[in-house]
């Protein structure tokens, strides 16, 4: 058995298991929609030149904490990160790529909304480094983006598609399905349609109902209506691994299609249980200091946010993460992926491995797949996920 000195060294370069990446957090949007709650405002006027100043700030102070590591991925998200000028992009990645040394071919990510996208903007982002865009299209019919609180049509998302891939080789959007009236067969026109027009990726959401959202506060007044029953959204689920699959668009993760090569290398961080930074405000981090494993998290009104930067240090919370919470955290992340998580770094990590008749019995009833090198949840697993980790981190 190694000696505990071992498994401590094992368990402070654990992260490379995974990466390391950097999320930078645009809060702005030009409105609110009714089903987000990600943390994202509607302001009149931004300082961007203010902003910039602020985050390279927390870029300086972060690099004195985490230096030398190789940087894989960069993803500017929100809110709608191409609300941002080009020139602060640009001065965001010249700052990162002066502190960190970047991998051959690092992946730079940047949301935006369609409504935002004009051409002459995304040509500053590829000139400032931007290699991958992910647009939050979500509906391709009218109607239904009305109702999701979208402030673009249809017309206008294609038009900003076709922007955006003129421009960048990798191109992927969102969609929601399990929309308010939404048939099985509309679900499947539609991602048809969508599979007609995308290049690489994918990401396919059902749609949630958060508390504290305007959706949510609708469905508990009963005024959210014609969503559709749990067995039809496991239809919709199931058609789309179908015909996703059959257009070569894999499922690499519950909600996430790519062509072979191109899913997403920064979500992949995550789900690997890399190590990440997390700039901006209530962006999260997962960091690796001196061996132990830190969570940390920004503090979350823009305002506040902006004033702790420029004081010198943005982080609300940054705390050592027990070995348990951090095994539960690996779990819930690569269990995600189609690949499964390799059971050996669980034990590594937690101290003690996933008992035996747990993994056997999930086995048996065909939720998962396990041999002592892999554990992955299978495609009928992955319908119950939430079910399938609770079995197997509780008790």
């Amino acid at each position: 058995m190694p000696s505990a000195s071992l498994l401590q060294a094992a368990l402070a370069e654990d992260w490379q298991e995974g990466g390391f990446g950097l999320y930078l957090h645009w809060p702005f949007c030009q409105a609110k929609c009714p089903y987000c709650d990600f943390n994202s405002h509607v302001a009149r006027e931004i300082d961007q030149s203010r902003w910039l100043r602020a985050y390279l700030s927390e870029i300086d102070r972060l690099a004195e904490i985490v230096p030398g590591r190789v940087l894989t991925s960069v993803f500017f998200g929100g809110g709608t990160p191409s609300l941002m000028q080009p020139e602060i992009v640009a001065g965001i990645l010249d700052r990162i790529r002066a502190k960190w040394p970047m991998a051959n071919d690092p992946e730079v990510t940047l949301e935006a909304n369609p409504g935002s996208v004009e051409a002459g903007r995304f040509a500053g982002y590829a000139d400032a480094g931007v290699n991958r865009i992910s647009m939050g299209i979500q509906a391709l019919n009218d109607r239904d983006l009305a109702r999701l609180g979208r402030i673009h049509t249809v017309a206008e998302a294609a038009q900003a598609f076709d922007i955006a891939r003129e421009r960048f080789d990798r191109v992927s959007f969102d969609l929601i399905y399990a929309r308010q009236d939404q048939t099985l067969d509309d679900w499947r026109q539609e991602l048809n349609q969508a599979l007609s027009m995308a290049v690489d990726h994918l990401s396919l959401y059902q749609l949630t109902i958060e508390q504290g959202t305007a959706f949510g506060d609708r469905y508990n007044a009963g005024k959210l209506r014609g969503l559709p029953q749990d067995d039809t959204a496991a239809d919709m689920y199931e058609a789309t691994q179908d015909i996703c699959g059959e257009a070569g668009f894999l499922s690499y993760e519950v909600s996430n299609h790519a062509r072979p090569g191109a899913e997403s290398r920064h979500n992949r961080v995550y789900w690997r249980y890399g190590d990440y930074i997390g700039i901006g405000p209530g962006a999260h981090g997962r960091l690796t200091l001196n061996g132990v494993r830190h969570a940390t998290e920004q503090w979350r009104a823009p305002g506040k946010w902006l004033l702790e930067a420029e004081r010198g240090n943005a982080d609300s919370v940054k705390e050592p993460i027990e070995p348990d919470d951090q095994a539960a955290e690996f779990l819930m992340m690569g269990l995600r992926l189609t690949e499964g998580v390799d059971p050996r770094r669980y034990a590594r990590i937690a101290g003690a491995p996933l008992p035996d008749e747990k993994l056997l019995y999930l086995q048996d009833i065909g939720m998962i797949d396990w041999t002592p090198e892999s554990l992955r949840v299978t495609r009928g697993g992955r319908l119950v996920l939430n079910a399938v980790l609770q079995h197997l981190m509780v008790g």
